[in-house]
């Protein structure tokens, strides 16, 4: 009886490990996270499963919170993040006997964007911390028109959301009357149907339909992101439980790239790490 019990129980503990064994030697590799580095990650990974057909991507967006989330609980092997781990997700991770382990794939330049009617130029950061706590209310404060700013935001499950709370907020909330977004792509078209709206972008999802506008003086361009130059440039971010291996090595080398990952980077517009971190 106690030696089928244990072989049941071994037979259990090998099921349960498939999924792991497989993305570590082929097989598929769940990924989640981030809508700001998912065009970045949807780009390479066609690329990539070309060229590893053993090895299929399942690509997910949702928010950087919950990829993170998503990895700490054994439901993905990937987690896509625009910013850095929190404490709290790392004990988390403990806990649940999940190292997670960060690796750089690219640079974003945070853009503050306008409909393209705004004649609005240039706001500094204290200009922009006003308007998203709701101190600024009229256009015809900043330069622009006589009309009721309309402020749009990404939602807290975002890591751009923490990112702007952090560069751009200091510590103020954003108003309750901000129209919360749950994607980048959701912040583009409101700002693009919108002349009094705001809202604020990864570099990449820039189009024609909006209009970028300097801040402090300073233009978002790659150069001025990869220097820090550009007061909201930040580090988009993959997580691994513990240092990747397998199949997870495969793509991660592969996003590294400068001829392969990075050149995805740079076509989705985004900015490609510095050639010495490649």
């Amino acid at each position: 009886m106690k030696s089928k019990m244990m072989i049941a129980l071994l037979s259990f503990c090998l099921l349960g490990a498939l999924p792991l064994m497989a993305a570590q030697g082929g097989g598929e590799i769940m990924i989640t996270g981030s809508t700001t580095v998912l065009p970045v990650m949807q780009k390479a990974g066609e690329a990539f499963m070309a060229a590893n057909p053993d090895i299929k991507l399942v690509i997910s967006g949702g928010g950087s919170g919950n990829g993170i989330k998503a990895l700490n609980e054994g439901l993905c092997q990937v987690a896509m993040s625009s910013r850095d781990i929190k404490g709290s997700e790392a004990d988390q991770g403990k806990a649940a006997g999940v190292k997670p382990v960060r690796t750089a794939i690219a640079v974003d330049a945070l853009l503050p964007v306008l409909h393209p009617d705004n004649p609005v130029r240039e706001l500094s950061l204290e200009q922009l911390r006003g308007i998203y706590a709701g101190k600024i209310v009229n256009w015809k404060d900043v330069g622009g028109r006589d009309e009721k700013i309309v402020v749009i935001s990404r939602d807290s499950s975002s890591g751009t959301f923490e990112t702007w709370a952090e560069m751009i907020m200091k510590g103020d909330r954003v108003a309750p009357a901000a129209l919360m977004q749950a994607s980048n792509g959701g912040v583009v078209q409101t700002v693009a149907n919108n002349r009094r709206a705001i809202g604020y972008i990864g570099f990449g999802y820039l189009n024609p339909s909006l209009k970028k506008i300097k801040v402090e003086g300073m233009e978002a361009t790659a150069q001025n992101a990869l220097s820090k130059a550009w007061p909201i440039a930040r580090e988009l971010y993959i997580f691994t439980n513990g240092e990747p291996a397998g199949a997870v090595k495969r793509l991660v080398d592969y996003l590294l790239d400068a001829r392969k990952g990075q050149k995805a980077v740079a076509e989705t517009g985004f900015i490609p790490l510095p050639a010495k971190a490649n």
